[in-house]
């Protein structure tokens, strides 16, 4: 008679090891103020994100494993994965606050402030990354530090836009942070950030109308972490000079381009059917593209789980699930974004794998305007029948 050993997350030490990511920005300008004055280090932190883990979710490979479902009551109510994206918090802003002033007390060239955009708007965008993960939960703590969490790349709208705007509206024509099928990612980020900001305002303002406030109300959930951005730069901008701010406006560009490029690849295609009353099908997990490479998961708090995340939004990053039959990505988000930033490898690789997952079936696929028919051409789609 075998015995049952008791569930253990063979992932939980490796969770506590994400409150070093963001210190993974701070070991190039510390080997250029301890080793020497190269501005080669500067690079050492991009070439990691951007090469290295990508090779390292090759080497180590992906993990489809689930936690089993009686035990996830106990998995989410554990306070350990709790306290980790609680601490992560001031973590990024000390590490934010760190690079500003060594940017600006050393002198930099051109590309060495390159280097140092591309680090520091990677560290913003994992910062995002754990807003998108706190917002979701109910408690007003988690809430809140997912704002603080978003101000430093002011992306605070995201807040309100992803939680009651992508969900909504996720793989369909109407939304801006859903790609399309033969949609570069350039033309993408084009209609995504001020559709987002757009759509954020929008909802926010309908909100505050039903309780009978102003949209300038600091109710208005997009202006809180406004104001907790604008706050900082002032500061960073007060302590350090007027030479600072484009510093911090690109980096805050660059990491809301990495949101941008995890919404480009996310989605990329998927299309939910429309009912005869005018809604669409509810979200399933098919209306998302999933990844298990475990080194970029533990990474992103399993945000390349992003099937069950869909399918159940409050779910916690640690009991985020894996299912059969789901589109799969090649590679983890960071491999999947250098091919997103050279479109015609992007739609190579990924116009096939949509294809497969939908079945051919033209209907559930969501095209870029102006090219259906082309596409369908191309790939020999037809459209059957719902």
């Amino acid at each position: 008679m075998e015995i049952a050993l008791p569930y253990r997350d063979h992932k939980r030490p490796l969770w506590l090891l994400s409150l070093f990511v963001p210190i993974l920005g701070l070991i190039g300008p510390a080997l250029y103020l301890l080793v020497s004055p190269s501005e080669f280090w500067l690079w050492l932190s991009p070439l990691f994100f951007y090469f290295g883990i990508p090779l390292l979710d090759a080497l180590i490979g992906e993990d489809p494993s689930n936690p089993p479902e009686s035990e996830v009551p106990a998995l989410e109510a554990d306070p350990y994965y709790r306290w980790i994206t609680y601490l992560l918090v001031p973590v990024l802003w000390a590490s934010f606050i760190a690079i500003c002033v060594f940017v600006a007390s050393q002198p930099l060239s051109a590309t060495g402030l390159l280097a140092m955009i591309i680090n520091t708007g990677g560290g913003l965008g994992f910062a995002i990354n754990l807003g998108h993960e706190m917002g979701h939960k109910k408690s007003t703590l988690e809430r809140w530090l997912a704002k603080l969490a978003l101000a430093p790349a002011c992306y605070g709208h995201f807040y309100i836009e992803h939680n009651r705007g992508h969900h909504r509206d996720v793989a369909t024509p109407v939304d801006p942070a859903s790609s399309r099928m033969g949609e570069s990612i350039y033309r993408f980020v084009l209609r995504e950030m001020p559709g987002g900001f757009r759509r954020a305002w929008q909802l926010e303002r309908e909100r505050l109308a039903r309780c009978g406030k102003s949209p300038w109300s600091l109710d208005n959930e997009v202006l809180q972490p406004a104001l907790i951005s604008l706050a900082l730069y002032g500061a960073l901008v007060a302590a350090l000079g007027w030479q600072i701010l484009p510093f911090l406006l690109l980096s805050a560009f660059w990491g809301a381009f990495q949101l941008t490029s995890a919404n480009y690849l996310e989605h990329y295609g998927l299309l939910r059917r429309k009912l005869e009353n005018g809604r669409y099908e509810v979200c399933q997990p098919h209306h998302s593209w999933n990844s298990n490479h475990l080194f970029s998961n533990w990474a992103l708090f399993h945000l390349q789980r992003h099937s069950d995340h869909h399918a159940h939004p409050t779910r916690r990053y640690q009991s985020l699930r894996n299912f059969p039959d789901l589109p799969r990505l090649p590679s983890g988000y960071f491999g999947m974004y250098l091919l997103a930033y050279v479109p015609p490898l992007w739609f190579r690789l990924m116009n096939p794998r949509l294809i497969a997952a939908v079945q051919g079936d033209a209907a559930r696929i969501n095209f870029q305007p102006g090219l259906r028919e082309r596409l369908m051409r191309r790939y020999g789609l037809q459209e059957h029948a719902a």
